[in-house]
């Protein structure tokens, strides 16, 4: 564990504030080359790679280059499938939540004045005859 009870990230000693996931780099650029929206939304980008990442291997490293260098092409192409496959679900998954959510919000959404407005002056009022 790298961080000890009661330790706080400045205590750690040197060389720990460079260990990261692999794939997280990846999976970053590999949205933005992909998805014009990750250039505007950042909520929709860091939604989008948390999904992407959770959907890989972890694989965490000092440096990259010590994960590039000791892999064969083979493996590279291998990695670069993953992520190009874990980012397309993960933009297809977090697109759809948001229109599910949209349509939710739609449906429980009181209505407006001119809903009530509109609905009332369309029913007819019947009064009993005498």
């Amino acid at each position: 564990m790298l961080l000890g009870v009661g330790r706080r990230r400045a205590e750690l000693p040197s060389g720990v504030d460079s260990i990261h996931n692999y794939y997280e780099h990846l999976v970053l650029e590999e949205i933005v080359n992909v998805s014009e929206r990750s250039h505007v939304d950042g909520e929709f980008l860091a939604d989008t790679a948390c999904v992407a990442l959770n959907h890989l291997p972890p694989r965490y490293i000092r440096h990259d280059v010590d994960m590039t260098f000791f892999m064969s092409n083979e493996e590279l192409q291998e990695v670069h499938n993953k992520v190009e496959t874990a980012v397309a679900q993960a933009i297809a998954y977090v697109e759809q939540r948001e229109a599910a959510r949209a349509e939710e919000d739609a449906e429980n959404a009181p209505p407006s004045a001119e809903q009530l407005t509109d609905d009332t002056s369309e029913e007819a009022i019947e009064t009993p005859a005498q």
